[in-house]
């Protein structure tokens, strides 16, 4: 009978461990999963960020060379614009279909792994 209060205080201590551990493993995997992320995240924004600058220039090289077939340096540029408008204009269009579900899905999935 003597051991028994001994044994009900060692399961208490081992159960305040064990939630303690838990706890502490949560912490870590939240951490885990959140530095997933955000490094993600940030790789992406590089990755965007020298895409985009690259465009840019060859953007603005495309625009000289096509000014310089139709005549006119500005007609590059203008026929460029156009370009981008239409393809503006059809991106809202299936902004729904072609950007919000392919991104929906992608964070979905980065969630759950």
């Amino acid at each position: 009978m003597e051991n028994q209060p001994n044994s009900i205080k060692s399961l208490f201590e081992n159960a305040g461990n064990y939630l303690e551990t838990s706890v502490d493993l949560f912490k870590l995997k939240a951490i885990n999963k959140s530095s997933d992320i955000v490094s993600s995240i940030i790789s992406m924004v590089v990755i965007c960020f020298i895409t985009i600058f690259g465009f840019f220039i060859v953007n603005i090289g495309l625009a000289f060379w096509l000014g310089t077939l139709l005549g006119e340096t500005w007609y590059g540029f203008i026929s460029l614009g156009a370009f981008y408008l239409l393809l503006a204009t059809l991106l809202f269009i299936f902004k729904g279909k072609w950007i919000k579900n392919p991104v929906n899905d992608l964070i979905l999935k980065k969630m759950l792994n």
